[in-house]
């Protein structure tokens, strides 16, 4: 048992450290696209080198060459303006791009290990770590959540806790001998089957009362749970 609980514990350890190491290599590899893209993006000042170049390398005379060529400065810093601008509209898309593929891995990751855990509850059960029965107040504790229940469901629910704690199944006949106070040969198998139904209907979630009360064919009902957290009080 402490080897599959080691086990299961080591494999839950070892899916943790492949998210977290696959979710830094995304984030290291859309950040290195980033500063490659912003390195090879064009100079903003570029235009504005380019004319500045013209005014030292041309010996300007006319008043409609100068006037050009301050047009042609004024353009240069509008594009300056425009490119920085663009840059930061860049930037922004790739932090919400980061952003946006790291929760869908991490929504993913989160869907599996749900369906995962699913899975295993259909296959074994529901995981009660703790089942408290308190008879004076007709409630049932169950994972820390509280069930109200009637008389007979609680009555019901005792007999089950009590046969669980020893190993035992009990059939329908048995839990309704057991609870009426008559033999087994008295009572019929059809009036334990109906208090079972009440106790489910009691419980109310259909996944919790189904899973919790298990029939096994052609021997009876038991507490799908480990006998060990069941407390009677």
């Amino acid at each position: 048992m402490r080897e599959t609980i080691s086990s299961a514990i080591e494999a839950r350890q070892v899916g943790n450290r492949v998210v977290v190491i696959g979710l830094t290599a995304i984030v290291a590899v859309l950040v290195l696209a980033g500063v490659l893209l912003f390195l090879n993006l064009p100079d903003a000042n570029a235009f504005n080198t380019r004319v500045e170049r013209l005014f030292v390398e041309t010996d300007l005379t006319s008043q409609a060459e100068i006037r050009l060529l301050e047009i042609l400065a004024q353009s240069g810093t509008q594009f300056e303006a425009v490119f920085t601008s663009y840059r930061l509209i860049i930037f922004v898309l790739l932090v919400f791009a980061t952003a946006m593929l790291v929760a869908a891995v991490a929504l993913l990751v989160m869907l599996v290990a749900l369906n995962r855990r699913m899975g295993r509850i259909e296959r074994k059960g529901i995981e009660v770590n703790s089942l408290v029965i308190s008879r004076d107040q007709n409630a049932v504790m169950l994972n820390g959540f509280e069930f109200k229940l009637t008389q007979a469901a609680m009555e019901t629910l005792a007999v089950l806790a009590e046969a669980r704690m020893d190993d035992d199944v009990l059939s329908g006949a048995q839990i309704e001998a057991v609870i009426s106070g008559r033999t087994e040969a008295d009572c019929d198998e059809a009036a334990g089957a109906t208090r079972i139904k009440r106790l489910r209907d009691t419980l109310g979630n259909q996944m919790v009362s189904e899973l919790l009360v298990k029939n096994i064919a052609r021997r009876g009902y038991v507490l799908a749970i480990d006998k060990d957290v069941i407390r009677m009080v």
